[in-house]
C-alpha cells in the first residue's frame, strides 16, 4: 500500500514537472529580432597606448532574443556585427546578447563576443568586443520584430600583434528609420500614378 502510494506521487510530481515544463504559457515566447546601424566615434589605440587618434564609426548590427513574453522580461540570444572605424579597416563578429530590462521602454542590452578585424598592413587579427546599449526598445505583441532607437558604447581589444584597441560611442538606428529618407526620395521621384492617368 504504501508502494502504491509512494508510486502515485511520483507520478503526478513527474506528471505535474512535465505540464509546467510544456505548459503553452512558456511556448509563447517568440523569438524578438531587431537590426540596426550605428553611427558614431571611436578612439583608437595600439599597444600600451589606449588612445592613439579619433575615427569615425559606421556599423551594423542584428540580433534575435528569447525568452521574453512581455515588456518587463529578460531576453537573451546571439548578435552579429560588421563594422568599420574611418574605412580603413573591416571588423566582423558575434556572441551572445542579454536585455535587462531596468526600465520597462528604455532596457539595457549588454553584449560580448569575438570579432575578426581586417586591416591592410597587419592582415587579420582576432578580438573580442564587449557593448552596451541603452534606449528604446519595447515589446512587439504582433510582430516577431521590434524597432530599436537609442545609444551604444563599446570597448574592443584585439588579440592580434598590433595590439589595436577601440572605445566606440554611437548612437544606433532602428533600420526601419534609417530607411525612411531613401523610402520618400523614392516616392519624390517617381512619377504620379495620377499624372498617368491624365489624358495629353
Amino acid at each position: 500500500m504504501g508502494r502504491s502510494l509512494g508510486r502515485s506521487a511520483a507520478t503526478l510530481t513527474l506528471a505535474g514537472a512535465a505540464a509546467t515544463f510544456l505548459a503553452p504559457g512558456a511556448a509563447q515566447a517568440d523569438p524578438q529580432g531587431t537590426a540596426a546601424i550605428t553611427l558614431g566615434a571611436a578612439g583608437r589605440g595600439y599597444g600600451d597606448d589606449l588612445f592613439h587618434e579619433p575615427a569615425f564609426h559606421v556599423g551594423v548590427r542584428g540580433d534575435v532574443l528569447f525568452g521574453r513574453d512581455d515588456v518587463g522580461d529578460f531576453g537573451i540570444g546571439p548578435y552579429v556585427e560588421g563594422l568599420t572605424h574611418a574605412f580603413d579597416e573591416l571588423q566582423v563578429g558575434g556572441g551572445a546578447a542579454l536585455l535587462l530590462p531596468v526600465i520597462d521602454p528604455l532596457p539595457f542590452v549588454v553584449s560580448v563576443g569575438p570579432y575578426a578585424r581586417y586591416a591592410p598592413l597587419v592582415g587579420f587579427e582576432p578580438g573580442i568586443a564587449t557593448s552596451l546599449f541603452f534606449g528604446s526598445r519595447s515589446y512587439n505583441f504582433s510582430s516577431s520584430y521590434v524597432l530599436s532607437l537609442g545609444f551604444i558604447t563599446e570597448a574592443r581589444v584585439g588579440l592580434g600583434s598590433s595590439r589595436e584597441t577601440s572605445f566606440v560611442f554611437a548612437l544606433q538606428v532602428d533600420a526601419a528609420f534609417a530607411a525612411l529618407p531613401f523610402i520618400f526620395l523614392a516616392e519624390a521621384t517617381s512619377p504620379s500614378r495620377e499624372a498617368e492617368r491624365i489624358p495629353e
